[in-house]
């Protein structure tokens, strides 16, 4: 039952973030600051390595999932920073 639990908030968080990450793609606008982007991205990184290491494949998808997209994010910003100058 666990497993089913878990599996169900993996599916929801993650689509909570592809939703917000479309919207920002759609509207072109930062909706994520760099900054933020930076520390999110960096914690679920070590957040997905100790996942991996305690076996919690539930939270390895999630974490490295967070962590993409918090690269995304901070590629856009990067993107658009670069092009307004």
């Amino acid at each position: 039952m666990d497993d089913y639990l878990g599996m169900a908030g993996l599916i929801l968080i993650l689509a909570g973030w592809l939703v917000e990450f479309y919207d920002v793609l759609r509207s072109k606008k930062e909706a994520v600051p760099l900054s933020f982007a930076v520390l999110y991205g960096s914690g679920s990184l070590l957040l997905t390595i100790h996942s991996i290491n305690i076996g919690d494949m539930v939270f390895v998808v999630l974490n490295a999932a967070a962590m993409l997209i918090a690269i995304a994010n901070i590629a856009f910003s990067l993107a658009r920073k670069k092009k307004k100058k």
